[in-house]
């Protein structure tokens, strides 16, 4: 019997997967438990519409993370901050400061998580930090760090 996975089952499969399994387990256990439905015409049209729908969000997603990238690799940010002798900052300059400041100069809501620092900024100067947009997506976003 073809059933659709409503949740993960070990040793069977995943969440939305449509597997073979034998009547009395699906009948006896899997149904009971409602951990899958019967792959009939009603249940496949819903899940070709979820498999669809799914894949529309993930194109405007990614859409829109291109989006951001051209902006991103094209514009550069500047964050001021103040330091002691010898040019070291007092503190540091965190992928926080730079995502706010993002939103400040490009209108651009971007995650602070999303800003992938080495390690925080301690001197001034001019780094090229990569933004991962979405999975693939990959932004080089200037910082200029002055006083």
């Amino acid at each position: 019997m073809k059933v659709i996975l409503k949740a993960d089952v070990k040793g069977n499969g995943k969440k939305g997967e449509i597997i073979n399994v034998s009547d009395g387990y699906a009948r006896n256990f899997l149904f009971p438990k409602g951990l899958a439905v019967e792959a009939n015409a009603q249940a496949m049209n819903e899940y070709n519409n979820a498999a669809s729908s799914k894949a529309h969000h993930e194109k405007v997603l990614k859409d829109a993370a291109e989006a951001a990238k051209k902006v991103l690799d094209a514009s550069s940010v500047t964050i001021k901050a103040k330091a002691g002798s010898g040019g070291r900052l007092f503190g540091s300059v965190t992928s926080k400061e730079i995502a706010a400041e993002i939103k400040n100069a490009l209108k651009l809501d971007v995650d602070k998580k999303k800003i992938v620092l080495d390690s925080d900024i301690k001197a001034f100067g001019t780094y090229t930090v990569p933004v991962k947009l979405h999975s693939g997506v990959t932004a080089n976003l200037k910082v200029i760090v002055t006083e």
